[in-house]
C-alpha cells in the first residue's frame, strides 16, 4: 500500500470530475447506481466459484480483473461520499464502534 491518502483520491476524483465537466452527471442518484454496477462486475468475477477457488483469486488469472473492479468501486464510493459531504472514514470508524457494542465477542 502506497502513502495516498483517502481524501488525496478524493481531491484526484473530484479534479478528474471538473476537467471533464463531468459534475453534471456526478448526482447521488447516478453515482449510486454506477456503483451498484461496479459491485454487480465484482459479484460476477465470484459468482461460480466454491470457497477455496474464492480464496485464491488473487494469485490466478482473475487478479487483474479482481483490482480493477475493486477500484471502480472504491472510486465511486469515493466520489458519491464526496458529493453528499461525507466522511467515509469517521462513518466507517463510528459504525465499527456501533458493531462492537452490537455484536460483541464470545464470552462477554
Amino acid at each position: 500500500m502506497n502513502d495516498a491518502s483517502l481524501d488525496d483520491l478524493r481531491l484526484r476524483l473530484r479534479a478528474f470530475a471538473a476537467e471533464r465537466d463531468w459534475e453534471q452527471y456526478h448526482t447521488p442518484k447516478n453515482l449510486a447506481m454506477a456503483l451498484a454496477g461496479e459491485v454487480g462486475e465484482l459479484v460476477e468475477l465470484f459468482q461460480w466459484l466454491t470457497p477455496e477457488q474464492s480464496a485464491e483469486v488473487m494469485v490466478g488469472e482473475r487478479a487483474d480483473d479482481v483490482r480493477d473492479e475493486l477500484a471502480d468501486v472504491a472510486i465511486y464510493l469515493v466520489r458519491l461520499a464526496d458529493i453528499l459531504g461525507v466522511d467515509l472514514v469517521e462513518v466507517a470508524h463510528a459504525k465499527t464502534r456501533r458493531n462492537e457494542d452490537r455484536f460483541p465477542p464470545p464470552g462477554r
